[in-house]
Order: C-alpha cells, then structure tokens, then sequence
C-alpha cells in the first residue's frame, strides 16, 4: 500500500511537472489576469485591489500550495517521527491558510494559481526523486529555505498592502509561519 501511495503522489508530481510548461505556468497567468483586472478597474472605487496585493496574493498562493504538495511527499517518504509529524502539521496549516486566502481572492477578484510554478514543481520532483535519511534532510533545508523566504514575503507585504483584509489574513498567517520555520531550525539541528 505504501508503495502504491508513493507512486500516486510521485505520479502527481510528475502531472504537475508535465503541467508547468512555459506556456501553462499559473502562476503566470494569474500574474497576467491580476495586472488587466486592475489596469481596467478603477482601484480607489473599492471593486478591486492594488496589482501590489493581487501580486502578493498569487506568491502567497504560490508558496502555500507548493508547502501542501513537499509535505505530502514527506508524509510518506519521511523515515525520521518528527520530520513526517511536522509534514503533517504543514499539510493542515498551510491548507487551511490556502483556502482562507482562496476565499478572501475570490471575493477580491484576484486570479490565483491552480498549482505551483515550475521552481516549485521542480523542487516536488527532485525530492521525490529522493529517500531515507536523504529526504529527510533534504526536505528540511527545503522547507528552511521555503520558510525564510515566504517570512520575507509576509513581512514585507504587511508594510506594503494595502487591503484591510488581505493585511488581517497576513497578521493572522505570519505568526504560524514563523513558528514553522524556527520548528524547522529546530529539526535542522538534529539532523
């Protein structure tokens, strides 16, 4: 079973790698779709957000759906207790974060994407290429690395937003996501 279980999600990896190509990424194409929304809305009538917020939606979105997709492989691939339970931990936060914010774009007319971008889907595929304690520890650094950057994201987003609801959606998720990433040092330190 278990290996069944391994190759369906290497399986969806590859389908969302195959997925990625220059002309699909989209992430691209919320990009593109956000940046015609507002250069035909009118910003200050409160119809649509700043291309700034729509922006950081879609790296967020980005972000989060790549975390999903690394910490599945890891629910199954990780050998070491603690790693597989901190990938079960990202799995639950970083989906219910997905949806708050899938739910808050909606209702902003922000196009988000349906699934990581190549970078991300790259990163899926060489660590499911991976196994035993070389997963492990490469899913860490990983994830330490994922984690330093969407901080920097969060953090420079709340100086920068402007929407009230995405800056309480950044205010709520940013303190999960730091104590994800020193949860993550913490398990660095043990490997």
């Amino acid at each position: 079973m278990k290996i069944a279980s391994t190759f369906l999600t290497l399986a969806t990896v590859a389908m969302l790698w195959g997925c990625g190509s220059k002309s699909t990424d989209t992430t691209d194409f919320a990009d593109s779709t956000n940046e015609a929304v507002a250069d035909s809305t009118d910003t200050d009538s409160g119809s649509a957000v700043a291309e700034d917020d729509a922006e950081f939606a879609v790296e967020a979105a980005n972000g989060g759906m790549a975390e999903v997709a690394l910490s599945k492989i890891a629910e199954e691939k990780a050998t070491d207790p603690k790693v597989k339970a901190f990938a079960k931990q990202m799995v639950t936060d970083h989906s219910k974060a997905n949806e708050e914010l899938k739910t808050l774009a909606s209702s902003k007319n922000i196009t988000l994407p349906s699934a990581p971008n190549e970078e991300k889907q790259k990163a899926a595929a060489d660590l499911g290429g991976k196994s035993g304690s070389d997963f492990d520890k490469a899913y860490i650094a990983q994830m330490k690395k994922d984690h330093d950057n969407t901080v920097k994201l969060f953090e420079d987003a709340q100086k920068e937003v402007k929407d009230a609801e995405l800056k309480a959606f950044i205010d709520k998720t940013l303190p999960v996501i730091k104590a994800h990433a020193e949860h993550v040092k913490s398990l660095d330190k043990t490997k």
